[in-house]
Formats: structure tokens, C-alpha cells, sequence
């Protein structure tokens, strides 16, 4: 999660440059018309010295201002840029622009190191799922090399190889998922009930606006619904409590040794038919992507909660 940069009263930008350009049109007027009127009376020196003094303290009295409101701000933000959210984020900047510009790169750094994190263990895991079906497609190939290998050997060998190789390509597919998953997609919202109208077996208990867009509820709720048909659930209830939606089914549920883990990437209880346990780990990052945020409750059965306030 990001930081929130701290909400602190400062003049609008407009104010400050508007100010400033202002003292810069007037001074010189109120100086000449000072000089008019006064100069007669304290002489041409004192009045100069007068205005020149007049001039350096608003000179610095701007110059501290802009310097504090404008240029700081600015370099801090850069400093913050340039080592890539490793330093410690400013506590606020300046203006209240300077600061909703502030708020809008610590997002996008927490967002960038999230998605680095992830694509970084991707890559871990992937290399060692991946490790298995070459080995086994490396060790047939060079069994079918023997010319005196039987038939129903080479038959074995073969299908081996074509089940290797599928499983290969659902890994890579997922890594397509993955990354798709990450980015952000255009906002919208989608009625409950019009969204789960084609999707069986669905049951809707309370109904409401989603405040995501049809597309990525699309792709949550076919995660979500086909997880729950593989484990046995002949129903699948969505529930609309306002700020978040419950998911239940009445499948065989998820046992306690597993409940941590089944958004891990590639954890699954399938793998012999065919599973690659990257459905949640894509449903987790898409939600996140679009500012929300899927958990397991702790109840019987298998009870998820997304929430639209993360």
C-alpha cells in the first residue's frame, strides 16, 4: 500500500504565482507614485533607499516563499523519482497541486515495485515448473531414439510428450494472464444481477452496483465459478453488502493447511488435471490493479470478500 502524503493548508499554485507576478507589476507603480509624493519630503536619496529596501524585503520575502512552496517540493518529488521509491517518501509538497501530484507518484511507485515483485516471482516459479516437462520431454526423446523400442513404449513416450508439452503452454498462457491481469483497465461499474444473468450455477442473495468494470468482473467471476465447479460446488451464491461482495459455493471448501497458500502462484490441488494454480493468483492482481482487493474469509467452506475500498 502506498503512503499517503500528508494534508496540510498551502496557498493554491495560482495564488502563488499570481502573487507574485502581481508584486512584480506593482511595485514599481507604488514606488514611483511613493516617489512622486514623498520625495519632496525625505529627498530623492532617502526615498530611493527607501523603496530599495522596500524591493529586497519583498524580493525575499517571495524568493522564501517560492523557494518553499515551489522549488523544494520539486526537488524532493525528483530525489524521490530518481532512486525509485528506495528513499523515504516526502511527508507533503507545497501546493495542494504539488501535492496531488506527489500522492499520484507514490502511487505509481508502490504500483511499479508491486507489479516488479510479482513478475520477479513469477519468473521464479515459472523457471521451476517449467523444469519438469522438459525433463521428462528430454528424457522420452531420448528413449525414442532406440529403434527396438516397442510399440506400446513409444505410444506411452509420445503421449508423455504431447501432455508435457500442454502443460508447458497452460504455464505460458498464465504468464500472459498474469501480466494482462496487472494492467489498469478503464473504470466503470456493472449491475450484480446483470453480470451473473448468463453464469450457472449462480445465486444472487443481495443485488447492487459493482464499482468495477464489466470486463474485469467478467474475468473474476469465470475464475471465481469455474474453481468452484472443479471442487464439487453445485452453487455459487454472490452477496452485495455495499462496500464489498461475498462469494461462497457449497463445494468441498478448502482445508486449513491449504487456506494460506491457494494465492500463491502455481499452488493448485489439481496439477493431475491439469490445474496450474494461477486462477487467484490473476484474480488477485487484477483486482489490485483496479484498486481492489480479494481475501479468504475465515469461515467453513471456501467464503471470499472483495472489496472495493483497498
Amino acid at each position: 500500500m502506498s503512503r499517503r502524503v500528508t494534508a496540510k493548508w498551502r496557498p493554491p499554485l495560482a495564488l502563488v504565482l499570481g502573487g507574485t507576478l502581481a508584486a512584480v507589476f506593482f511595485l514599481p507603480i507604488i514606488g514611483i507614485g511613493y516617489f512622486r509624493v514623498a520625495g519632496g519630503v525625505l529627498g530623492w536619496a532617502e526615498t530611493a533607499w527607501m523603496i530599495g529596501w522596500m524591493a529586497f524585503v519583498a524580493t525575499v520575502v517571495l524568493g522564501a516563499l517560492l523557494w518553499r512552496l515551489v522549488l523544494q517540493p520539486v526537488r524532493a518529488l525528483t530525489a524521490y523519482a530518481q532512486q525509485e521509491g528506495d528513499a523515504d517518501a516526502p511527508a507533503h509538497f507545497g501546493t495542494p497541486e504539488f501535492s496531488q501530484l506527489g500522492q499520484a507518484v507514490l502511487e505509481m511507485t508502490s504500483a511499479l515495485r508491486g507489479r516488479e515483485a510479482v513478475l520477479r516471482s513469477y519468473a521464479d516459479h515459472v523457471t521451476h515448473e517449467l523444469k519438469s516437462p522438459l525433463t521428462v520431454i528430454q528424457g522420452a526423446a531420448e528413449l525414442l531414439e532406440n529403434p527396438d523400442l516397442a510399440d506400446a513404449d513409444r505410444a506411452k513416450l509420445l503421449a508423455g510428450i504431447t501432455e508435457n508439452t500442454q502443460r508447458m503452454e497452460a504455464l505460458l498462457d498464465s504468464q500472459r494472464a498474469l501480466a494482462r491481469a496487472q494492467e489498469v483497465m478503464p473504470a466503470g461499474s456493472c449491475q450484480l444481477s446483470k453480470l451473473l444473468a448468463d453464469v450457472t450455477p449462480t445465486k444472487v442473495i443481495a443485488d447492487g452496483v459493482i464499482p468495477l468494470s464489466r470486463a474485469v468482473m467478467d474475468i473474476v467471476v469465470t475464475h471465481l465459478v469455474g474453481n468452484a465447479l472443479a471442487h464439487g460446488a453445485t452453487k455459487v451464491t454472490f452477496d452485495h453488502q455495499g462496500d464489498r461482495l461475498l462469494i461462497a459455493d457449497d463445494g468441498t471448501g478448502i482445508s486449513e493447511g491449504n487456506r494460506a497458500r491457494i494465492f500463491d502462484p502455481f499452488f493448485t490441488t489439481r496439477r493431475a488435471d491439469g490445474g496450474t494454480g494461477m486462477g487467484l493468483p490473476i484474480v488477485r492482481q487484477m483486482l489490485q490493479a483496479q484498486g481492489a482487493s480479494i481475501t479468504l474469509l475465515d469461515q467453513p467452506g471456501a467464503v471470499f470478500a472483495i472489496s472495493f475500498d483497498a
